[in-house]
C-alpha cells in the first residue's frame, strides 16, 4: 500500500493491555509504559515507520495502530493471562513485586521466584489475532 493512500489502514489485529482496576494513576501509566515496551521489542511488526516533521527533524517510530486499554479485577487478570497462555499469544505482564524492586535485573527475578498460578498480577499486554485477543479480554471493560 502506498504511504500517499487516503484509505484508511485496517489491521487484523489488536495490542491490548489489561490493569487491575485497583492501581493508583501513577501505577497505571507506569504499568502500561513498561508492558508496552516489551511488545514493541518482541513483535516487531507492531513498530511502524519512523516519523519526520516539515523541517526534516527525526522522530522515533511508535505502534502501528492503536493501544486499547482495559481494566478488571485481579480474577479478571488471572483468567485472561491463562487465555493468553492457552492461545501462546506474545504477552508482557507486570506483578505487584515489580514496585518494589528498583532494576531489571531484580524485576526478573522477582517473576522467577513466583509460579505461574500464583503471579499477582497487576497488568498484561497481549498482541494477536483481533478475535484472539478479544477473547482474552472478555469481562474485562475498557479504561475510562
Amino acid at each position: 500500500m502506498s504511504s500517499t493512500s487516503t484509505e484508511p489502514i485496517r489491521f487484523d489485529t489488536k495490542i491490548a493491555v489489561l490493569l487491575r482496576e485497583d492501581l493508583e494513576p501513577w501505577q497505571r501509566l507506569n504499568v502500561t509504559a513498561f508492558l508496552v515496551s516489551g511488545l514493541g521489542t518482541a513483535v516487531p511488526e507492531v513498530i511502524g515507520e519512523p516519523y519526520e516533521d516539515a523541517d526534516g527533524v527525526p522522530y522515533l517510530p511508535m505502534f502501528r495502530q492503536p493501544v486499547m486499554v482495559f481494566e478488571g479485577t485481579k480474577e479478571t487478570l488471572t483468567t485472561a493471562h491463562a487465555r493468553v497462555l492457552s492461545r501462546s499469544l506474545p504477552c508482557a505482564l507486570f506483578t505487584s513485586d515489580l514496585f518494589t524492586t528498583g532494576n531489571d535485573r531484580d524485576n526478573r527475578a522477582a517473576v522467577r521466584a513466583v509460579g505461574t498460578a500464583e503471579l499477582d498480577l497487576v497488568g498484561i499486554a497481549v498482541y494477536g489475532p483481533k478475535n484472539a485477543v478479544d477473547k482474552v479480554m472478555k469481562g474485562a471493560r475498557m479504561h475510562p
